[in-house]
């Protein structure tokens, strides 16, 4: 007896079965998450991955800013991280090929990285220890995304 298999079935995608194709690590400065990015930059490189580095802009409540001197320090951020990252990026340059793009979500880190791993279309999520004393007892966002078991997540210490 044998199986007759139709065109469209013969070739089915499986999500995360061929290695990733979309890394997204997420920064925010902080040492643990620099070190994460390195660590997806590796990973990136050797899958011949797509490396999605986040930076998840907070969102403060109406009222508290006046004026919007926070939101510029969070765009600052933002632009530092895109300079640390392109001065790593070219070090590396004829050593290391890497293809990487910047993205800014807006929210709190775990929702942020949620939408834009799905967004994405991430295969893995890639995040730093939180170095944050409260998250112990209140739970990190890498435990925050471990839970939600929706990707692959590597926490990097």
């Amino acid at each position: 007896m044998t199986e007759q298999h139709s065109h469209s079935d013969a070739h089915q995608f499986e999500r995360g079965t061929d290695g990733p194709k979309v890394i997204v690590v997420g920064v925010d400065g902080s040492e643990s998450s620099l070190r994460a990015a390195a660590y997806a930059g590796g990973l990136a490189r050797r899958q011949h991955a797509l490396l999605a580095v986040v930076y998840v802009q907070p969102v403060l409540a109406a009222g508290a800013a006046f004026g919007a001197p926070v939101a510029e320090t969070t765009d600052e951020i933002a632009e530092d991280l895109i300079t640390q990252i392109r001065e790593a990026a070219e070090r590396v340059k004829g050593i290391f090929e890497v293809r990487w793009e910047f993205h800014t979500f807006r929210g709190d880190p775990y929702n942020g990285l949620v939408k834009a791993a799905d967004e994405l279309k991430a295969d893995a999520v890639v995040v730093g220890a939180s170095e944050q004393a409260g998250h112990r007892i209140i739970g990190s966002v890498a435990v925050r995304l471990v839970k939600a078991g929706r990707w692959p997540v590597t926490v990097v210490p």
